[in-house]
């Protein structure tokens, strides 16, 4: 009996030291080994470049075009003026926005975008603000096409056309940019590029604008590339009396 009490208490034994032992064991693995850890997400770049990138870039050159805004008063333009509505409404306009009909706009030839000008209907002393978000009207006889909506606020809905008189408000200043003259608009494309050949002779640069209308697509040929309205009024004369043509001075937007 004391034989086994004493073989049982050393087999007691050994199994708390081995179990130290292997505790121990345990213990000193883990204190050996690092955790893994997630890399922290990428930051968002800034938009901004830094100041090291903006020094190492050249300089934006300059374009030419004064950032003066218009003067009010200082440009005025009298004339025929008409309208248009559903048939162009939904569709682009010059500058890209989406012609709405409704809204107070209107289309100028030479007019910079967003020049806010005031429209005097001359018959019955209506007037209304407009902003140029789009090109026309291509007619000889007429200077600006109003929106459903500014025509109906001058009392032309009905008539159709009206004699106006045009104010520049607001907006960039009309006297910068570069201009040109429309010489034709053609459906078929290879007699707009035949008329180009034949103006290059004579002038330079003659260019094709391609204009998708509610009538299909037209080919509008363009001559001269001038720094003023009033060189571009010259050649328009110059046209008229060697070809024989209606010629329009158009602003060649960028």
């Amino acid at each position: 009996m004391l034989g086994q009490r004493w073989l049982s208490r050393c087999s007691f034994a050994r199994v708390v030291i081995l179990g130290m032992l292997m505790l121990v064991t345990v213990v000193s693995g883990c204190a050996a080994r690092h955790p893994e850890k997630t890399p922290p997400a990428t930051a968002p770049q800034s938009s901004a470049p830094s100041s090291e990138a903006s020094a190492s870039k050249p300089p934006r050159p300059s374009t030419g075009v004064r950032q003066a805004p218009a003067t009010p008063g200082e440009y005025t333009e009298q004339g025929v003026a008409s309208w248009y509505g559903p048939q162009f409404n939904g569709r682009r306009t010059s500058d890209g926005e989406v012609y709405d009909m409704y809204q107070l706009t209107a289309a100028h030839r030479t007019l910079p975008f967003n020049a806010v000008v005031r429209v005097t209907n001359l018959t019955n002393g209506k007037q209304v603000n407009v902003r140029i978000n789009d090109r026309g009207p291509f007619v000889a006889n007429r200077i600006i096409d109003l929106s459903y909506a500014a025509a109906e606020a001058i009392g032309m809905v009905g008539p159709g056309t009206a004699e106006v008189r045009l104010d520049v408000m607001a907006g960039p200043d009309p006297n910068v940019g570069f201009f040109g003259v429309q010489v034709g608009a053609f459906q078929v494309k290879e007699n707009a590029e035949r008329l180009q050949r034949q103006l290059s002779v004579r002038y330079t640069p003659v260019t094709i604008m391609e204009f998708d209308s509610p009538n299909g697509v037209y080919y509008r040929v363009r001559a001269g590339r001038l720094p003023s309205e009033a060189a571009a009024r010259e050649l328009a004369s110059q046209l008229e009396q060697q070809d024989g043509t209606v010629a329009l001075v158009v602003r060649l937007d960028e």
